[in-house]
């Protein structure tokens, strides 16, 4: 039976792909932090690295910690993963190594442009890995996935279910956007699918479900799997733009960062990994995904 080490393994994603990984693989969890000049040994077929430094919404973190935890200890263990007998690599990146912000549909062949510490970090990462020779023998995967959610990890929906929980009306109906998920279960169907098939080739992919949500959509989801009437307000656009420059003056929750998150486009086509591994539908639909996920929330 071939061996897994997953690091990051006690964060939301990892917990979730150990239990589902370990119904067909020897899976162990590989704790790491960044140490300057440490040498790993793996011992292990198959590294998954999860681990890192996840996007800091309130902004308040050291910008030094995002290349160390994203990129310098990915380096570590990418050059131990070179001269092991481990023969898949498989590197959580994210969407924000490439952009931000998205006119169109995020592929693979876009330009990368990242504009934050945690986006060009884990780009500097991915430039890394590209740029080493590797066997014959060997796979490596670049995995970009857009906003993962599930049972037991809120996420950025924490914000849209307490408001429509606490009947708190959505005010933004008026914008119109198309946002891309994707559901744990999703993730974990494609990252065994990678493993299952050795005919895959090394490459990056795009993670997201098959279906793209607006936020509208996402409250509608919202209220009805809580039973609720969706009390949605299509204020005019100029009087909403108007509340949000008075928030990013006196530091208001409806300021312009907040209303640009929930109302902006993110588009994520995951067709490359579908045609990879030989799909053309994904297990869940990301409406379904979503509603265990919200499901979930009323448990605890």
């Amino acid at each position: 039976m071939k061996k897994i080490a997953i690091t990051g393994a006690t964060g939301f994603v990892g917990t979730n792909l150990e239990k589902y990984l370990k119904r067909s693989y020897k899976v162990r969890t590989l704790s790491v932090r960044y140490v300057h000049d440490q040498i790993f040994n793996i011992t292990d077929d198959i590294i998954i690295h999860l681990a890192g430094k996840a996007h800091d919404l309130k902004k308040v973190s050291n910008p030094q910690e995002y290349y160390e935890s994203n990129f310098e200890l990915t380096k570590q263990l990418f050059d131990a993963f070179i001269v092991s007998k481990a023969d898949v690599f498989i590197f959580m990146s994210t969407v924000k190594a490439v952009a931000d912000k998205i006119d169109g549909v995020l592929t693979e062949e876009d330009l990368p442009n990242p504009q934050t510490h945690y986006g060009i970090a884990k780009r500097q990462a991915e430039e890394y890995i590209l740029g080493k020779e590797i066997s014959k023998e060997k796979r490596v995967f670049i995995i970009r996935p857009c906003m993962i959610h599930g049972p037991g990890n809120k996420g950025n929906l924490n914000l849209l279910y307490n408001v429509v929980k606490k009947r708190i009306p959505y005010p933004l109906a008026a914008f119109q956007n198309e946002r891309s998920f994707l559901g744990i279960d999703n993730f974990n169907f494609m990252i065994l699918k990678i493993l299952e098939n050795k005919n895959i080739a090394s490459g990056v992919y795009n993670f997201a479900d098959d279906e793209v949500l607006s936020t509208n959509e996402l409250v509608q989801i919202i209220s009805e799997t809580l039973n609720k009437k969706n009390l949605s307000l299509a204020i005019p656009k100029s009087i909403i733009n108007g509340i949000a420059k008075f928030g990013d003056l006196v530091k208001f929750p409806l300021n312009s960062e907040t209303i640009q998150k929930l109302t902006e486009n993110y588009r994520v086509s995951n067709q490359n990994i579908k045609n990879a591994i030989g799909v053309d539908k994904l297990p869940n639909t990301a409406q379904q995904g979503l509603e265990q996920t919200i499901k979930s929330f009323s448990k605890k």
